[in-house]
C-alpha cells in the first residue's frame, strides 16, 4: 500500500473520497477525533456510500464506537445506487437518499449548544473507520 499523505484530521478536509489508511494512521486519527469530538455537544453525520446498507452499517459502527443511542431511519430508498445518509443526533433521525457524483466516506460535524460554538466537520473518514 502506498503511504497516505494523511497524518492528521485536517489533512482529510481537502479530500473528496476517504483515503485508504494504515492501522497506525487510523489509531492516531481516532485519538485526535476523540479529543476533538469531546468539545461538541451533539453531532450530525453524513455518509457517502455505494449502497444504503453500507451507509447504514458505517453509521451503526460509529454509534456503537461512541456509545450513542441508535438513531431511527425515518426516510430511505429502495433504489439501487450510491447514497447520501444524513443522521442528526439531536433529533435522533436518519435519512437516506440516492445521490450520484459523490465520493465515499463518513463526515462528522460537531455542534455546540448555541451559535457561540462554531460547528466543525471532520472527514471524510473511511467507511470501515469505526
Amino acid at each position: 500500500m502506498t503511504q497516505s499523505p494523511v497524518t492528521a484530521l485536517n489533512d482529510l478536509a481537502r479530500l473528496r473520497d476517504a483515503p485508504e489508511l494504515s492501522q497506525e494512521t487510523c489509531a492516531n486519527l481516532r485519538a485526535e477525533l476523540s479529543q476533538a469530538m469531546a468539545n461538541a455537544s451533539w453531532f450530525t453525520v453524513g455518509v457517502m456510500a455505494p449502497t444504503a446498507a453500507k451507509a447504514l452499517a458505517a453509521l451503526r459502527a460509529l454509534e456503537t464506537s461512541q456509545g450513542w443511542d441508535t438513531m431511527d431511519v425515518v426516510d430511505s430508498t429502495n433504489e439501487i445506487g450510491p447514497v447520501f445518509l444524513k443522521a442528526n443526533q439531536q433529533g435522533g433521525s436518519v435519512r437516506i437518499r440516492i445521490e450520484y457524483g459523490l465520493g465515499q466516506g463518513i463526515l462528522i460535524t460537531g455542534h455546540g449548544e448555541d451559535e457561540n460554538q462554531p460547528s466543525t466537520t471532520w472527514g471524510p473518514l473511511p467507511l470501515n473507520f469505526f
